[in-house]
Order: structure tokens, then sequence, then C-alpha cells
């Protein structure tokens, strides 16, 4: 399809934990748009709404919403876009906000009879008394990247030490499920495919692992039973179709094999606006599946749309 002149205006920053991960998205979304022959401007968000309208004028014929996070991935700007006519990428108000809150978007996934982690939303003085036997995880409920996100373990004697001063006063806990690291993208109505993610040195794939160059191995296709590989195809899809979801979206999940394959997959999160980043997950699954970067930027803005 030939993108003609179509101006794109490309939102990144933002000020969530997440910034310095959206400022390369939105960097590396806006090149690409103007090799596929897009009139791309980038625009670096702030808490300032004047400043941002202010760069939203003249009227861009679409906005690529490469924000992260609180503020850009949990319904606010998508507010703010749908107040203003303008069609933008990935998922509306309701199903970014769903997505973004762990514990309604698992209750929309339960309802959806989709597997998961057993768990509880707590306080921050119930941190030690949550009855959640070890190991467990505990996660901030509107994070993203792994930000704030504790493995405690058995014996693990400087928990009880850390958990009156958890900087968040609601969290998600949730048991540990032992195995593998696994993530799925979805494309529209299709399933673009599973991968593996392998943090170096076996650690837990968090905030480094995830954007450090050469911080964690991508397995493309993931080197899991056939069966398990469908699975997470299947949930992925539904996850998507069950918060709403539109354009493109990435499933995480775990997978323990530690009994044997196939094993037990157990859906963690949608992220609705996944990272595009060079050490990005959805780039590499749409690459595996022939789709290159530009091809892959260049769809998501065609299927920009506003709520119905």
């Amino acid at each position: 399809m030939s993108a003609g002149r179509k101006r794109v205006a490309v939102l990144k920053g933002g000020w969530s934990a997440e910034r310095e991960v959206s400022l390369v998205s939105g960097r590396e979304v806006a090149k690409a748009l103007r090799a596929e022959g897009y009139d791309a401007y980038e625009i670096d968000v702030t808490r300032d709404l004047d400043q941002l309208l202010a760069a939203l004028t003249p009227r861009p014929d679409v906005v690529f919403n490469a924000l992260h996070g609180r503020g850009g991935e949990d319904g606010t700007i998508q507010g703010v876009l749908e107040f203003l006519r303008l069609p933008y990428t990935h998922s509306g108000v309701l199903a970014s906000a769903v997505a973004m809150d762990k514990p309604a978007a698992k209750a929309v996934f339960a309802a959806a009879g989709l597997p998961l982690a057993k768990g509880k939303l707590v306080r921050r003085a119930e941190l030690t008394t949550h009855g959640i036997p070890t190991p467990f995880v505990v996660k901030p409920v509107n994070e993203g990247s792994s930000v704030g996100v504790r493995i405690v373990r058995e014996n693990d004697n400087s928990w009880a030490e850390e958990a009156p001063n958890w900087p968040y006063e609601e969290s998600l806990v949730e048991e540990f499920v032992p195995g593998r690291e696994l993530t799925c993208a979805v494309m529209g109505d299709r399933c673009l495919g599973a991968l593996e993610i392998r943090a170096k040195a076996g650690a837990f794939y968090d905030y480094d692992s995830k954007y450090a160059p050469g911080g964690s191995e991508h397995l493309m296709p993931a080197p899991i039973h056939a069966d398990a590989y469908e699975e997470v195809c299947a949930v992925s899809l539904a996850a998507h179709k069950a918060l709403g979801c539109r354009g493109v979206s990435r499933a995480d999940f775990r997978y323990d094999d530690t009994k044997g394959e196939p094993g037990r997959v157990v859906l963690l999160e949608v992220n609705t606006q996944p990272g595009m980043t060079p050490t990005s997950l959805v780039p590499d699954i749409a690459r595996h599946q022939g789709i290159g970067y530009g091809a892959l930027v260049r769809w998501i803005v065609e299927n920009a749309a506003l709520d119905p």
C-alpha cells in the first residue's frame, strides 16, 4: 500500500518508569516510517497538555503511540486522542486501561477461562501475611517492563525487612511458576508465533535483561512441545480478544516444563503497546514471519483507529 505523504505524529517519552525505553521505541519507529515514505515527526510527551496539543497542530493524519507504562499505555493518552478525534495506533481506552491494571486484567482472563497463576491483591501491610507459600512473586499493579517485580524465595530473610518499606501501597502477589519465559505476538486477528526468552546466566528476566544489548537470548520459534506452542498461540489470541485489543499486542507467559513436556502454560499479562526498540520481542517474532520492521510499523499505522 502506498503511504503517500501521510503525516504521522509519533508519541514517545512520557513520565512513567519506562520513559527511556519509550524514547528509543519512538525514535526507531519514526525513522522506519520515514523510510517507508511517511511524513513522520516525533513528540516527546510530558505532563504539559498544552504543549502536546500545540505539537499536534496542525493535525496529523495518524498518531503512532510509542509510549509505554502509566500515562501512555493505561488509557490516559488514548482518552486525549479520542477527545481530539485523532486516529491512533494500538488499543483503545478501555482495553488499555484494563490491560495495564493487573488485577482487572486477571479478572477478565479468569472469566474467559484462561490459565493463570494463583494470586491475590494485597496491601503493603499484608506483604508478609498473605498466606501464599514461597516462592512467590510480588508485582506492582500497574507497571510494565518488570519494574518493581520481586521474587521472594524460601529462606529469604531480607523480605521481612523490605516489605514494610515496599514502594507500592498495593501489589499483586502470585505463586512463582518455575520453568521458562515465553512471549507471543498477536497482529490483528493473527497469532505471529511464540518466542522463548533466556536471560543471561539464567537470571530473572528483569529490566536490564529486557533492554541491555546482550541481556537475553531470543529463541524463535520457542523450542517447546507442539501442543504447548499451539496452546500459547490460542491463549494469546483469546486474551487479545477478551480485553478488546486492536492492532498489535504481546502476551507474556511462564511455561512449567519441570515435570516434562507438554508442560503447564500460564498467562501472566498482555502488553497493549509492545516495545519497538532494537532488542524488543515483537519485531523479532514478526521478522521470523517475513515481516520486516518497516512493514510492521506500516501495518500498525494503516490499522490505526478510534474507539467505536
